[in-house]
């Protein structure tokens, strides 16, 4: 049960954890007087299953109990939910093991049989306590997404737009598609939609959906019962289940085979889970927000894609755009990687001008997760305090090209201020975009260099710097 959940109930829940029947229902009694909800449970099994369907504030657990004992409980509650209290129950004699149950987390112990004034205080301390780590828990997080945001720079037009539409369109539930190449940031846009919703409290799951096999896909989705199939040891919650009350994410949605996005379109019909070797159908309230490095209209179009689903998922469409077409956005994210890179090497750095022409000139196809490792990488590797160009290992054979474009443009520039008369194209050097600009700069160049190689492709080509490859994709592109 979600954290949201428990919190809008009107009273704390406690979970009683008791074989011996009378002193369960006895302190239930008790708690129930003092204004707790309370439920017991006379095995762990019994109890682990109403914490994952139900959930719990506080849980009052006997140390001893057969099978599985206090401890073993605390251990299991402590990897799934750090916060909750767990309260442990000892024989009157027993100061060694209230000492071991302290040490090994618990919140408290209380003697048996209880005094009902001694168990209603200690309870009240652990719903308090479980309340404010929760708490701190959620501020902690909204203060790393808040982190995490600030790193979607937004100086160009179409990031100050998508900005916007995150902002108008997280407070709803409705299903939302973010679509853009590899690299550009769409789970942090999927975790602001959740952290500027009125689900920031609940559970934000992400699910890579090309990382499910198909025969798998149901049970993680949807949960199976024990002993449904091979394997099944346990109930186990599925994403949906897990997700209930905040926001399941699901990157990579062009990858779903067949299978997955029949069963996925069915849960956006239906509103409900049917756990493998179940019965009764579960109510799931969940935000799905889906992502993918595809165009989905092109999938469906070619077959690959369920047109139903895509109508399903593309309620609202938010694209993020490439990193080549938001140039304003790359000198400020590479500053802001500068900063947070520089700071953990413990030593200030800074670009130089050429270093910043150099990043602009770049078409970076792996957008901004290539620019945060290319600034990474000089950072470690560069001896230098200020950046220069040949800091920078670009990745792609195509920085090759845009590293020309560059070159000849500073040649250019630096031509024009010293009067040179070379040849220039008869269009403007000040219109156009700046990748026009490039090619503008870069045609010149090319043009000299096979000019002063009588025409041979290989000699230009070590003149500029670049392979053959490299050469005569430019040329190709430039029509020359």
């Amino acid at each position: 049960m979600s954290v949201q959940k428990r919190n809008a109930q009107n009273k704390a829940r406690v979970l009683i954890l008791d074989d011996e029947f009378h002193v369960a229902r006895s302190a239930a009694m008790v708690l129930s007087q003092a204004g707790y909800e309370c439920e017991t449970c006379p095995t762990v099994e019994a109890a682990l299953k109403v914490l994952e369907h139900k959930g719990a504030d506080v849980i009052v657990a006997d140390m001893r109990m057969p099978g599985m004992d206090g401890m073993d409980l605390l251990k299991k509650v402590q990897s799934k939910d750090p916060d909750m209290a767990v309260v442990l129950s000892v024989p009157l004699p027993a100061a060694e093991s209230a000492k071991e149950a302290l040490r090994g987390g618990a919140f408290d112990c209380v003697t048996k049989p209880f005094d009902n004034d001694e168990l209603n205080a200690v309870v009240t301390r652990a719903v308090e306590m479980s309340a404010l780590q929760r708490e701190n828990r959620k501020l902690r997080e909204q203060l790393d997404v808040a982190s995490i945001a600030a790193a979607f720079i937004a100086e160009a037009p179409q990031s100050r737009q998508l900005v916007a539409m995150i902002r108008r369109v997280a407070p709803s539930r409705t299903t939302t598609l973010v679509e853009g190449e590899t690299g550009t940031g769409k789970e942090l846009v999927a975790r602001m939609l959740h952290y500027w919703s009125n689900r920031a409290d609940g559970p934000f799951l992400a699910i890579n959906c090309k990382a499910l096999a198909d025969g798998v896909v149901e049970s993680e989705l949807f949960g199976h019962e024990k002993g449904s199939f091979t394997g099944a040891i346990r109930d186990r919650a599925g994403c949906f289940e897990r997700a209930s009350g905040g926001t399941l994410f699901l990157d990579e949605i062009g990858e779903a085979g067949p299978d997955f996005q029949a069963k996925l379109l069915r849960v956006l019909e239906d509103g409900e889970v049917l756990r493998v070797g179940g019965s009764k159908p579960r109510k799931v309230d969940v935000r799905i927000i889906a992502a993918t490095n595809r165009k989905l209209r092109s999938e469906v179009a070619a077959g690959r894609f369920r047109a139903d689903l895509y109508f399903r998922l593309s309620v609202i469409p938010l694209r993020i755009a490439p990193l080549r077409e938001r140039r304003e956005d790359i000198l400020p994210l590479a500053h802001h990687f500068l900063a947070f890179h520089s700071t953990e090497a413990g030593r200030p750095l800074m670009l130089s001008p050429e270093a910043a022409e150099a990043l602009l000139g770049y078409s970076w196809p792996g957008n901004v997760r290539e620019l945060e490792n290319v600034i990474e990488r000089a950072v470690v590797m560069s001896g230098q305090e200020t950046l220069m160009p040949d800091a920078f290992a670009f990745d792609d054979e195509a920085g090759d090209e845009d590293l020309v474009q560059v070159a000849a443009a500073r040649t250019a520039g630096a031509d024009s201020a010293s009067g040179s008369n070379h040849a220039q194209p008869a269009e403007s050097q000040d219109e156009g975009t700046l990748q026009a600009a490039l090619d503008r700069a870069a045609t010149v160049r090319i043009k000299a260099a096979l000019a002063a190689a009588s025409g041979n492709r290989v000699d230009a080509a070590a003149a500029l710097g670049v392979d053959r490859t490299t050469l005569y994709r430019l040329m190709k592109r430039l029509s020359l």
